[in-house]
């Protein structure tokens, strides 16, 4: 009897997983929360280290921008207050007819802000690198 055809492995194995929803992933990004990879068996951080050492010796000649990482979750825009509008980009004021309306960055009046969902700035959940270690555990399925 000859062997089953084997499916071909990903070329693209990254990819594959972080196009599905992907905790700290975005279209152009993965964050990994420091506190929770220091927290992690030691096994793994080795391995981690050398993977991130790969990463950026392969990388090393590009000009690497500080980046910033803003905790943020998506929210209704008539939820949020005056700090988040701004952090988003939105300002709520009275209208001509006394009603409280949104707008945007280019000055827009947003026609739908109960529906409008935008990515705003929350507190941190996630345990700062100095809290020290935290306790892995199995996630929930996504």
């Amino acid at each position: 009897m000859p062997p089953e055809p084997s499916v071909p492995a990903s070329t693209t194995p990254v990819q594959d997983y972080l196009d599905r929803p992907a905790r700290g992933a975005t279209e152009d990004h993965l964050v990994v929360p420091r506190s929770l990879a220091q927290s992690m068996p030691l096994r793994w951080q080795q391995v981690f280290v050398g993977l991130l050492a790969d990463l950026h010796d392969a990388y090393g000649h590009l000009a690497w921008p500080d980046y910033r990482v803003l905790p943020s979750r998506w929210e209704r825009l008539v939820d949020l207050d005056e700090e988040q509008l701004a952090d988003a980009g939105y300002v709520a004021d009275l209208g001509q007819d006394g009603q409280l309306e949104y707008r945007d960055s280019a000055d827009n009046v947003v026609a739908d802000p109960e529906n409008r969902r935008v990515l705003a700035p929350v507190a941190d959940p996630l345990p700062p690198a100095s809290a020290g270690r935290v306790e892995p555990r199995p996630a929930a399925p996504l």
